[in-house]
């Protein structure tokens, strides 16, 4: 009988490679196979029987079903790390210092969400059926964790506040917010706009209420009509900007902060549709200091967040826990600074 890959135009698939058809092959058990497979050899295989399984892994080639052998044990190798709008770039650097630390030892498995949407616990509990050896978690709400109610090792990334639920690793978002408030001060501005994310997540809640405490003790005046929220999409923030703009400047605004460096992208691009010099009508500023903000025309003020480590250090703070290891410190802070650039300060900017 015809095949239904052949009746339909497709090349026959190939045969899954098994463990027995490379013991078979190296004349060797299963058991020799998934010794050598998984490096655990010492005192216990012939290197002549290590020789010729790999010489049979490699006719074959033979890939170690590595997260099923690990369902199998009651656990998987798999970390998922739960991140809230995957649109923002903030987050691959973040899950680049988490593959860091992590290794090769263990699958990275992202639960992501759209733009200006937060995770749901019954999406991740769903995931929970993999049984992963571990779990991470970015920006959550306190209604998020009761609700997921996880089981196992748990560590949370950039979660002020909410220390009482899980080990954590926090950025000081506060302090590059308090910074930047008393630059702008300092460079003679007295009414601000605020440019907000829509997910409502503590992080942007906390850098949100630290600038406007510090501008209103400055004499940086932030009216509450002056503070607008979009996605963190560049198009979004630019359309936003650009309607709210001609009331902002017939009110004096001459300097707007958005609460990340995407948004003041946005905000960069329509000013420079509208004519606005930058920074000598409108200064801006942002959250982050993506790679981009550096070479940007005018290079973007920005409150420098670590996103690297963060990710790092959560992913070493969940590997000591997957592994067994008490935390020496299960809350960490990483402090954040601000990187003042043209687009608030005119003598930074290069002679033209």
């Amino acid at each position: 009988m015809e095949s239904p890959d052949r009746r339909q135009g497709r090349a026959p698939r190939s045969p899954r490679v098994t463990a027995a058809m490379v013991a078979a092959r190296a004349g060797v058990s299963t058991a020799t196979v998934s010794l050598v497979a998984n490096g655990k050899t010492q005192g216990r295989v012939s290197e002549d029987n290590i020789s010729r399984v790999r010489s049979a892994i490699a006719e074959l080639g033979y890939v170690v079903d590595s997260i099923g052998s690990s369902l199998a044990r009651g656990v998987s190798s798999i970390v998922i790390l739960v991140t809230p709008d995957v649109s923002n770039p903030f987050f691959a650097n973040v899950i680049a210092g988490v593959r860091e630390s992590l290794g090769s030892q263990y699958q990275l498995l992202l639960s992501v969400t759209d733009a200006g949407e937060s995770p749901q616990a019954s999406d991740v509990r769903k995931l929970l059926a993999l049984r992963p050896a571990g779990l991470l978690v970015g920006a959550p709400s306190a209604e998020f964790l009761e609700d997921l109610s996880a089981a196992g090792p748990l560590v949370l990334l950039d979660a002020p506040g909410l220390e009482s639920y899980a080990p954590s690793v926090n950025l000081d978002v506060a302090q590059g917010a308090r910074e930047l408030a008393r630059h702008l001060a300092a460079s003679g501005h007295t009414r601000a706009a605020y440019v907000d994310g829509v997910t409502g997540t503590t992080t942007f809640h906390l850098r949100r209420e630290a600038f406007l405490a510090e501008a209103a003790a400055c004499g940086l005046s932030v009216d509450p009509g002056h503070v607008i929220s979009t996605p963190i999409d560049v198009g979004a923030a630019a359309a936003a900007f650009a309607e709210a703009w001609p009331e902002w400047q017939r009110e004096g605004v001459t300097a707007v902060v958005c609460g990340t460096d995407t948004h003041a992208y946005g905000v960069l691009q329509e000013a420079r549709v509208e004519g606005v010099r930058i920074p000598e009508e409108l200064a801006v500023a942002g959250f982050d200091d993506l790679p981009y903000s550096a070479t940007s025309n005018p290079s973007l003020t920005s409150v420098h967040l670590p996103a690297t480590p963060l990710g790092r250090k959560a992913g070493e703070q969940l590997r000591g826990l997957m592994e067994g290891v008490a935390l020496a410190e299960p809350h960490v802070t990483l402090e954040s600074s601000l990187v003042v650039r043209g687009s608030t300060s005119a003598s930074w900017l290069s002679p033209s």
